[in-house]
């Protein structure tokens, strides 16, 4: 059988026999037969425990909208027209979108453009970064998190939170309040917040009591989130689902639909698994392509291998996390660091770290064979002579492929 597996902006074609495939793991999208801008709109229309948002703008003079990233696979510009529409069919024509960085790099215009989209970004008064303008602190989660915020989103009349809805290793999903924390906050309040991880509950599809979700949950409150819309988009980014309305109820309804298409249970685990983030935007770095890794870890044996398909065109992509990395070969070391002093950036490594010293992980990526290998990582060259020797040494060896492990969480 010949499967697609995405890398960077591209695919990489593998052929595994029939008789070593346990299966091939991806999204369920829903057979509704709707076209995107149908789901898009059909969610705005009828929003969870709110008026419309056109409603809720009435006599109000500014907007902002916190959008997702160049690093996450969130398709901004087939959503924002809609929602600018409506806003300014209220009378809101002061409108700012907010890209939520949390501590990845800062876009050039011409990304921030892309990921607006031509018509939300000429009908915008501005496209900002998350860093820009100054940070505001609003007051402190019951957690102790310190919650310091985007200026430009507290000045605005209305606060309209965007983003998808995804599996994530230590918040238990990805959307709802996490466009404001972390998105739109300081360094300060990521590292508080993200400390919280070393909680065992802190872990990929619990939201209930996950110590960092709860944690951005109160946080966004205090924010302030006006309005929410979050998207589903399957292994090909295109949006399959979308929720609108009361932050809190609306976000409830777009996990219950997350989990309806993505959760899987195993029956076989695998010798080996096969994976990838998804291709760009979330494989153009280590620090992204991570989180791959925490969604397969369970689908394989104690003595099987992960094969990890990440083209890490940006290297590392976050300075800290790289530099904790060079000792990511001793796991008891960096464990004992992290718990000592949580530090931002390390503690990705950390999960890195723990990971390779429970299974032998091979990474086809951008990165040399020097490098990799330093990493604690098994370089691979060419990816279908690697696996067709695998397949000549252990003739019944059993491999499942998940062209996105980005997406699914397994339990057995």
């Amino acid at each position: 059988m010949r499967i697609g597996i995405p890398y960077g902006r591209d695919r990489i074609g593998i052929a595994v026999p029939e008789e070593n495939l346990v299966d091939v793991i991806r999204s369920e999208a829903p057979e509704h037969g709707r076209t995107e801008s149908e789901i898009v709109l059909t969610a705005l229309k009828n929003p969870v425990a709110s008026s419309r948002l056109g409603v809720l703008a009435r006599g109000k003079r500014s907007a902002a909208v916190l959008a997702s990233d160049i690093t996450r696979p969130c398709p901004t510009y087939k959503f924002l027209p809609p929602i600018i529409d409506e806003l300014e069919e209220a009378g809101i024509h002061e409108i700012t979108v907010i890209f939520g960085l949390g501590i990845h790099r800062g876009q050039t215009p011409e990304e921030r453009m892309k990921l607006a989209g031509e018509y939300a970004a000429r009908k915008a008064r501005r496209l900002i970064d998350s860093d820009e303008g100054g940070r505001i602190l609003i007051g402190q989660t019951l957690r102790k998190t310190p919650v310091e915020i985007c200026a430009e989103a507290l000045r605005a009349d209305l606060l309209i939170a965007t983003g998808n809805i995804e599996y994530h290793y230590f918040a238990g999903y990805s959307g709802g309040a996490k466009a404001a924390v972390p998105g739109i906050c300081s360094r300060r309040t990521i590292q508080a917040n993200h400390s919280l991880m070393l909680d065992e509950r802190a872990v990929t599809g619990n939201y209930a009591d996950n110590p960092v979700r709860q944690d951005i949950e109160e946080a966004g409150r205090m924010v302030g989130i006006d309005f929410l819309f979050n998207i589903i988009v399957d292994d090909e980014k295109r949006i399959i689902a979308a929720v609108s309305g009361e932050a809190g109820q609306a976000y409830q309804k777009g996990m219950a639909m997350y989990e309806a298409f993505f959760k899987r249970e195993i029956h076989e685990q695998a010798d080996i698994v096969i994976t990838s983030p998804g291709g760009f935007p979330k494989d153009m770095n280590l620090y992204q392509a991570q989180k791959a890794l925490e969604n397969v870890k369970g689908v394989v044996k104690e003595d099987g291998e992960v094969i990890l398909v990440a083209s890490c065109e940006e290297g590392y992509g976050e300075k800290t996390f790289e530099q904790w990395m060079a000792d990511a070969r001793n796991y008891e070391r960096l464990s004992a660091r992290i718990r000592e002093e949580f530090v931002l950036g390390g503690h990705k490594a950390v999960a890195v770290s723990k990971l390779l010293s429970q299974r032998r992980v091979l990474l086809y990526s951008c990165f040399s064979r020097e490098e990799t290998e330093r990493l604690g990582f098994v370089k691979i060259d060419r990816l279908q002579p690697c696996l067709d020797e695998r397949i000549r040494r252990s003739p019944g060896i059993r491999i499942v492929i998940v062209p996105s492990g980005r997406f699914v969480q397994y339990q057995q």
